[in-house]
């Protein structure tokens, strides 16, 4: 009990109850860095190394794959340390101001991949992304780890972590934006682009990573005095094993963890599927899929007012709504399309049609994300009540590690659900209408059940989270009066 009571105080100011827009703004910038990187892995790392590279589908999901499975002791690692570290900047700072330029500087190589045999490439490959998962880890989770130090106050921590959601996708999408409408350099010989149009897009993507991780570090570190600074604890295996324990046994937050491990493969599934589908089911025309990344745009500005207004009452039952009912009108086109219901391609309202059904599916799906985000963060307080542990780093890290099996486990089976259905190797260089309907078909076969299946458990996931307002509310009561 005298352990628990000593963890709970704190040699710091009490974090102030509200962050404010100014610095909910600044803590979300530095996720353009997060977004861009994982926009690039979903949307464009299969289709570069597959299509331009040449390497085969399956090399590129398992060199991925390979990159992920290291990066799960790589930030439990860089969290554990950052709840422990005492520096004159914090606890998180030092972490996020050395991991900008590595990172930059490693995304940048992946676009350059060496002139070599296959079998060099994929090492290199491999080794690239390590690095760059690496360094993403060292930013993405101590930064993510102020979000509970920043606001205690319930509802505002979703507009601080929607804010955060927000400026992921907003990056992913406007490098997404101006890569497909620029940068790549597509036309109809090359519907992918060429390899010098994907470095252009690694140069202006790393620099983009570089400047907003500094302005987002520099932009918190006035708020450094205000936060929660625990007790030293002491340095040994086995306070390292009890505390790692007690995060990643909490029950609520293994409910979150499960549904964003779900949810984060179909979105990588999903994202690395795209171009894909907008390419060789609807047939869409360039302009067309470029403007698709001004609807997803605006799918997560929504988001961000329309999770606040749901995080008013209960997140679990509000993010499992939104979950379902996004899902349900996302997969409609499609499915409809399979059994003959919706406009064929090249008829006029196709394009309205899966805008429309896009862009409120969408905008339903990134609000459930931002609140099952945010309940991340009222676990810390329960699980410092429960344990004595103030353990933001460790939490954060596990999420971060979900979060960026979208670019892992979703590529991974998107690279699977291509070699299934035989979809040839050399398709980008071939107008659509020359590939086999048959296969596109199967294509679509395959890709559905997997969609609903993973965003179906997902959703399911959640009905273990047991941290309710009025329970966090209590929590926060419990811990002032420690």
């Amino acid at each position: 009990m005298h352990d628990q009571q000593a963890a709970t105080t704190t040699s710091s100011a009490t974090p102030p109850a509200k962050a404010g827009f100014g610095t909910s703004v600044l803590f979300g910038i530095g996720s353009l860095a997060f977004g861009i990187k994982d926009n690039g892995f979903q949307t464009f790392l299969l289709l570069f190394y597959n299509q331009v590279v040449g390497l085969p589908a399956q090399w590129v999901g398992l060199a991925i794959l390979i990159a992920l499975f290291l990066d799960a002791f790589i930030d439990p690692i860089v969290g554990q340390i950052s709840d422990n570290v005492r520096t004159p900047w914090g606890r998180r700072h030092p972490f996020m101001y050395a991991s900008a330029i590595p990172l930059g500087l490693s995304y940048l190589l992946l676009w350059n991949p060496p002139h070599a045999a296959p079998e060099t490439q994929f090492i290199y490959l491999l080794a690239v992304c390590i690095v760059v998962r690496a360094c993403i880890a060292l930013y993405e989770a101590p930064s993510q780890a102020l979000a509970p130090e920043l606001t205690t106050d319930y509802q505002e921590r979703t507009l601080l972590l929607g804010m955060r959601v927000f400026f992921a996708w907003f990056g992913g999408l406007a490098l997404y934006v101006l890569a497909y409408t620029t940068l790549l350099r597509v036309d109809a010989t090359h519907p992918v682009g060429v390899a010098a149009g994907y470095q252009s897009y690694g140069l202006v993507a790393a620099v983009i990573m570089v400047i907003s991780i500094i302005i987002s570090a520099l932009g918190t570190h006035g708020r450094i005095k205000t936060f929660t600074i625990p007790p030293k604890r002491e340095k040994s295996e086995r306070n390292t094993f009890k505390e790692v324990f007690a995060a990643l046994s909490h029950r609520s937050f293994l409910a979150v963890l499960a549904s964003n491990f779900f949810s984060s493969a179909a979105t990588g599934v999903a994202f690395s599927m795209s171009l894909y589908f907008y390419n060789f089911f609807w047939v869409l025309t360039r302009d067309q899929i470029a403007l698709f990344g001004f609807v997803n745009f605006g799918s997560a500005l929504v988001a961000v007012p329309l999770a606040r207004a749901f995080s008013r009452s209960d997140k679990r039952r509000s993010t499992i709504l939104l979950f379902l009912v996004g899902l349900a009108i996302s997969v409609t086109p499609m499915s409809l399309r399979l059994f003959n219901a919706f406009p064929e391609n090249g008829v006029p309202s196709l394009f309205p049609l899966l805008t429309g059904f896009s862009f409120i599916g969408l905008a339903l799906m990134i609000a459930a994300s931002m609140l099952g985000y945010s309940m991340i963060a009222d676990v810390v307080e329960d699980n410092q009540l429960k344990s004595g542990l103030r353990s933001e780093g460790l939490f954060f890290a596990a999420n971060s590690f979900v979060l960026k099996a979208v670019s892992g486990v979703g590529v991974f089976m998107a690279g699977l659900i291509l070699a299934i259905v035989h979809f040839p190797q050399g398709a980008a260089g071939q107008p659509a209408t020359q590939i086999a309907p048959d296969i596109v078909r199967n294509l679509a076969l395959v890709y559905l059940p997997v969609i609903l299946i993973l965003y179906v458990i997902a959703a399911l996931c959640l009905i273990g989270y047991r941290i309710t307002r009025e329970k966090h509310e209590e929590n926060l009561r419990t811990l002032g009066s420690s």
